[in-house]
């Protein structure tokens, strides 16, 4: 039996109070359970710690590194635990600025815990590591002696490279972008003085062609003047004809001159419709009549269907793309006819048709007949008339009166051009009037008296001799001091544009006008000059104006609306 004095002979649970003596004996189970959980615990905290992915070490608040584990170890290229822990004695030694851990330390005092702060520690071969650190403060109560700092370390080198590498690509797109950028202001600047020198070469090209068709038109207009006059006194059939064959050479050269002039002034928008209310039948017929000795030439039969429609439109440019449409109906029909009528292509618009049983055109040309220098079956010389522009100035026209085209045909089946105009809404066919009828040509103009003020000798030459042939007095003036030495009085003013000394005609009609006393002196224009700035000029003084060449007709038409007053 045990001696109650002999502390050998009691076992480890009679020292802690659990022998068999005690009541405390029941509990003794319970600790040994409570103890065999606390060791595995520890022992899961200890593997956690030595085989965790990320860095983790303890130090006291005081700045002595307690622990670190092995993750941490290699993080800093450290060859163990131990050696780290040597060489970071200091908390503060393990970043590669001094202060960093201070700082830290500082800012877990005041907030007890700093989250993924991005900072370098420094590496054992003098690299520096980049890291997200995490800190957690530990109190002593829970610690033991003193608080201590928990901190968690994530290697971000990998991060680090990429975010480096998308900031150089990035750089590299910058420097490129800019690069572009210069290029593309360096294309813009090339592109804005290629663009100015293009406006420049078209205005340059259009002071020339305005320049040269003056230049042209004004001996031109002397010679058809010439022309003119020969017709008036020859009466055997050889020499009309011949003088007819002239007249044609000339009116072929003016036409073209006048569609050079013509595309160039569409194009720039220099020419204004003016609208108004008018019969079809007013311009149709008399370009049915027009036309009429041309077809019956190439043995052709033109027929036209009279039209009692209205339409609201500019008469003259209408004209302009119903002529053209003759024009060419009867260059390309060698054998059948011409129809000229209107059908109602909807309730408020009508459609102008010219239907032939020429050639034909292939659907694929349908475009091309509109572009400008493009001519049909023109292979051989004699059959190429004009430059190619008639369909390209009629496209042009009816954009700028908002007329549509439109155009069928098929090779060998003939060809059917028509033009959508606007019937005239509100108005009655008997609200507009028809042009009155000219009087006969006999001798109308006897006794009249005309000044004509032109700088062209041979146009006043040829001026001359074509207003005496119709019974007119005529004087004759280069410059404005020479019109007015004239000793008697005229009956109107015929005046050119543009005089020497750049007085313009209208400067002239003003101080011929106050010469004679005679503010209300009958006056007219002529001019080769056909551009909008002028056209308003004159609208707006009231002179009206002829343009060169002069048409006997229009001469004669001009002649009696000024004596009409």
């Amino acid at each position: 039996m045990k001696k109650a004095n002999d502390p050998s002979g009691f076992s480890v649970s009679d020292l802690l109070g659990l022998g068999q003596q005690s009541a405390r004996k029941s509990y003794y189970r319970e600790l040994s359970v409570r103890l065999e959980e606390l060791e595995v615990e520890r022992n899961r905290y200890k593997w956690l710690f030595e085989n965790a992915l990320h860095g983790i070490f303890q130090a006291s608040l005081s700045g002595t590194l307690r622990a670190a584990n092995p993750a941490l170890a290699a993080m800093l290229d450290d060859p163990s635990v131990a050696h780290t822990l040597e060489r970071c004695a200091r908390f503060d030694a393990l970043f590669v600025s001094s202060t960093t851990g201070q700082q830290l330390r500082d800012l877990l005092i005041v907030q007890g815990h700093v989250t993924c702060q991005t900072t370098l520690l420094q590496g054992a071969s003098g690299n520096q590591v980049p890291v997200a650190i995490t800190l957690i403060k530990k109190p002593a109560e829970l610690a033991g002696d003193e608080d201590l700092i928990e901190g968690f370390v994530a290697d971000i080198t990998e991060r680090e490279r990429a975010r480096q590498h998308l900031e150089t690509l990035n750089a590299h797109l910058e420097a490129r972008v800019a690069d572009r950028t210069q290029e593309l202001e360096r294309l813009n600047e090339a592109l804005r003085s290629a663009r100015d020198a293009a406006e420049f070469a078209n205005q340059s090209k259009d002071r020339y062609l305005a320049a040269a068709s003056h230049d042209l038109l004004q001996p031109m207009n002397a010679a058809r003047l010439l022309v003119a006059s020969l017709q008036e006194r020859l009466t055997d059939s050889d020499n009309l004809a011949l003088i007819e064959s002239v007249q044609n050479s000339l009116e072929g050269a003016e036409a073209i001159l006048s569609d050079l002039l013509d595309i160039s002034r569409l194009d720039h928008g220099q020419v204004q419709p003016q609208l108004r209310h008018f019969k079809l039948d007013d311009i149709l017929c008399n370009l049915a009549d027009e036309f009429a000795p041309v077809a019956q030439r190439k043995g052709l039969t033109l027929r036209y269907v009279p039209s009692h429609q209205a339409v609201t439109s500019d008469p003259y440019l209408l004209s302009r793309i119903v002529r053209n449409f003759l024009a060419n109906a009867c260059r390309y029909t060698q054998r059948g006819g011409i129809c000229l009528g209107v059908r109602r292509h909807s309730d408020d618009r009508l459609a102008i048709q010219v239907v032939d049983s020429g050639i034909g055109i292939p659907e694929s040309e349908y475009q091309l007949i509109f572009r400008e220098f493009h001519q049909l079956n023109a292979t051989r010389a004699r059959d190429r008339q004009g430059v190619g522009l008639g369909l390209a100035i009629v496209e042009r026209i009816s954009q700028r009166l908002e007329h549509p085209l439109a155009v069928r045909s098929a090779p060998g089946q003939g060809s059917c051009f028509a033009v959508e105009v606007p019937r005239a809404s509100g108005i009655s066919f008997s609200q507009i009037p028809s042009p009155s009828a000219p009087p006969s040509a006999g001798d109308e103009f006897e006794g009249l008296r005309v000044l004509i003020l032109d700088n062209e000798p041979t146009i006043l030459e040829g001026m001359a001799l074509l207003l005496s042939e119709w019974q007119i007095s005529c004087d004759t003036a280069l410059d404005l001091d020479a019109a007015k030495a004239c000793q008697e009085a005229p009956d109107m003013l015929l005046v050119d544009l543009h005089l020497d000394d750049n007085v313009t005609g209208l400067e002239a009609i003003r101080q011929l006008r106050q010469h004679w006393h005679d503010p209300h002196l009958p006056a007219a224009i002529l001019s080769a000059d056909r551009s909008d700035h002028w056209q308003r000029r004159l609208r707006h003084a009231g002179v009206p104006q002829l343009n060169k060449p002069v048409r006997p007709g229009k001469l004669r038409a001009l002649l009696r609306s000024l004596l009409n007053g």
